[in-house]
């Protein structure tokens, strides 16, 4: 590599590797500068001479909040960046892939993996100039032309695989209803023992009949709450108390929780042993409760005389499509509907339309 002018360089300490045969540099870089020296391509440009997907705006604000809200407890993984010039890189005399990585400030850096993290940086930077001491780790590559940084994209992002939504569920401390769920998961029947902690489908010979992340959703629609909304302490001995009363009048879930029956069997024959079946209580409850505050309990015992099977034609009309069980917003509401007609709760006039919209064509 030529010598460059130090004068004219951004220097950052650095771990030189090598993969397949080419150098990278492993850098930690002040926050404060990300927004300086990192580029995206533009927008206007055609995809085939891009390196990268264009920005989606709406993923930032989430972001940004996230940074504001945690400044003392936030996690960003490294960025991937292309560098389009030559760099130096000075050894450590005592370990030669230690040192100091230089490049030009006028340098081409381009974002290969990271661009929505590197514009919600800049966002939060704007609101709390402070995080700009920060460090964020920085993987950078030296470019070989547009081919070369368009491959590295497919390559970082081809493997990439998002968690299950009960392994998400069950590793967020900041997510209010994932912290009820694990909470109900783990201390209250029908639940405990019941209750699939890390996949979000449930395997035909599994002994769980529950996912933490159906238990997260019904809960939210038994308390009537939105993302990231918070829960009272009432609010949460509530959850506890109705899925308590639900379980002592579900004479297939006591069967399972003693071991009498599988759940296995349960899932292949009862609706209520899938997630479209524990969401539609939660939305039963909500209702239920806030139409008989004073004797719900005493209500749900109508649940007993419910026929859970599939084959049900209620079922069948409202729960099924074509052959199989559906997990759509209108199944679940359906569902609900007809367990609010068992229990003798009236409809909404939008559960009214429901209804006659799609049961009464």
């Amino acid at each position: 590599m030529k010598p460059l002018d130090a004068h004219y360089c951004y220097s950052f300490p650095a771990v030189r590797g090598v993969q397949a045969g080419r150098p990278f540099y492993i850098a930690t870089c002040p926050m404060r500068i990300i927004p300086k020296i990192f580029n995206f391509d533009e927008t206007e440009v055609p995809p085939e001479l891009r390196a990268q997907r264009t920005l989606n705006k709406m993923r930032i604000p989430e972001m940004v909040r996230y940074l504001l809200d945690n400044p003392d407890d936030y996690v960003f993984s490294a960025l991937t960046a292309s560098i389009a010039v030559d760099i130096a890189f000075d050894e450590h005399p005592d370990s030669p892939n230690l040192g100091i990585l230089r490049v030009p400030m006028d340098a081409q850096i381009l974002i290969n993996d990271g661009q929505h993290r590197r514009k919600a940086i800049e966002e939060a930077l704007q609101e709390r100039p402070e995080l700009g001491q920060d460090n964020i780790p920085v993987l950078f590559f030296v470019d070989e032309g547009l081919k070369r940084s368009q491959q590295m994209f497919a390559d970082l992002n081809k493997h990439a695989i998002k968690p299950s939504p009960s392994l998400a569920t069950l590793y967020d401390h900041r997510d209010p209803a994932s912290e009820l769920a694990r909470l109900l998961a783990t201390s209250i029947e029908p639940f405990t023992g019941l209750t699939e902690m890390e996949r979000s489908s449930i395997s035909a010979l599994s002994s769980k009949l529950f996912t933490l992340s159906s238990i997260k959703q019904a809960t939210r629609a038994l308390l009537a709450k939105g993302a990231k909304q918070g829960f009272s302490e009432e609010e949460a001995e509530l959850a506890s108390d109705y899925w308590q009363s639900v379980y002592k009048n579900m004479p297939d879930w006591q069967m399972a929780m003693s071991k009498h029956i599988s759940p296995a069997h349960l899932r292949q024959e009862y609706v209520h042993a899938h997630g479209v079946g524990l969401h539609a209580l939660g939305l039963l409850g909500r209702s239920l409760i806030l139409e008989h505050p004073e004797t719900w309990k005493g209500d749900l015992t109508t649940l007993r005389s419910i026929d859970w099977r599939k084959t049900n034609p209620e079922w069948l009309r409202r729960t099924m499509s074509h052959g199989k069980l559906s997990k759509s917003i209108i199944a679940i509401q359906l569902t609900c509907n007809a367990l609010k007609n068992a229990l003798n709760l009236p409809l909404t006039q939008e559960e009214r339309l429901l209804e006659e919209k799609v049961l009464e064509k």
